[in-house]
């Protein structure tokens, strides 16, 4: 039976919003008659496309493959149409991204660098919860999330959680400081920064203490790595962190490397939702080696 291209838009707006009623006022069509087209398309391909979830509507198996292609079907409608209207061909690729808003701005900014001067490529990078991200990834709203947690999929959430990168968690601080040994004595009657207890890091830190008996002295607590940067940098106290977050303040001079913890590691996933095909512009992101995005400088700090 001949594909209905007009159906198979209908199907295409309901996909992306996941909610029938929004994507019919959105057609200004009729709920009923919206629900009447999704039918017949699922009736000439011989598969339901939706389950039902309360008032939402998500993507069946077979859905989340019509969608992948109507994706790109009226991708390249859009691109057509902004060609006779500029005059101009856009022929450009659109990357959709989404990071935990506790990732490492420096790790983020290394793993997408090969993409960043290309002229035919779109860039749309996005920071929320993990949960929330999660749900964009499932509405096909998201192509690719960055985090530092690995997250388990199912058949109803068919997500893929691939290792990307993995770097030793080291302990941070002022240049120029004479510290005695390693971890665990380097660390007695020191303040230090630490990631809040829910991070990995964090829960791995304190077994590592617990171990050799160590009571650390907490100055602050924070999740935001971003602002963890800042209050090692300003501040003179320690911290617990990986190095690829003051990359740039480890280069210069400004902070020192002072060791790793022993058995310490935070790692870097990037989870994807399983599709019958990536774009060139991902499977060039994930194909790249790590040490791309985690260069480590070595530093003299000795002094």
């Amino acid at each position: 039976m001949k594909l209905n291209y007009h159906h198979l838009y209908y199907f295409w707006k309901v996909a992306r919003t996941g909610h029938l009623t929004r994507a019919a006022d959105s057609l200004h069509i009729s709920q009923s008659a919206l629900s009447g087209q999704i039918r017949k398309l699922e009736a000439s391909l011989g598969h339901d496309l939706f389950i039902r979830e309360g008032r939402r509507l998500k993507l069946s198996e077979a859905g989340r493959m019509a969608f992948s292609y109507a994706e790109e079907i009226f991708r390249q409608g859009e691109e057509l149409s902004a060609l006779f209207a500029s005059g101009a061909q856009p022929n450009r690729e659109i990357l959709r991204i989404g990071a935990v808003a506790t990732l490492s701005r420096n790790f983020q900014e290394g793993f997408l660098q090969p993409l960043l001067n290309r002229e035919d490529l779109e860039l749309s990078l996005q920071s929320s919860h993990i949960d929330e991200l999660l749900r964009r990834l499932s509405a096909h709203r998201l192509d690719l999330i960055l985090s530092n947690q690995a997250v388990q999929g199912d058949e109803q959430n068919p997500w893929r959680s691939r290792l990307i990168a993995k770097q030793p968690v080291s302990i941070i601080g002022p240049v120029g400081l004479e510290v005695q040994g390693e971890f665990p004595e380097v660390l007695r009657g020191r303040s230090l920064i630490v990631p809040g207890p829910d991070n990995n890091i964090r829960q791995a830190f304190d077994q590592l203490c617990e171990y050799h008996r160590l009571r650390p002295r907490i100055a602050a607590e924070v999740d935001d790595m971003a602002m963890m940067r800042l209050l090692t940098r300003d501040t003179g106290h320690f911290a617990i962190m990986p190095p690829v977050v003051v990359r740039d303040e480890l280069k210069s001079g400004a902070l020192a490397d002072y060791g790793a913890l022993p058995g310490v590691f935070e790692e870097f996933y990037a989870i994807s939702i399983r599709r019958q095909f990536e774009t060139p512009a991902l499977r060039e992101l994930l194909a790249q080696p790590s040490d791309n995005f985690l260069a480590r400088p070595q530093l003299d700090h000795s002094d």
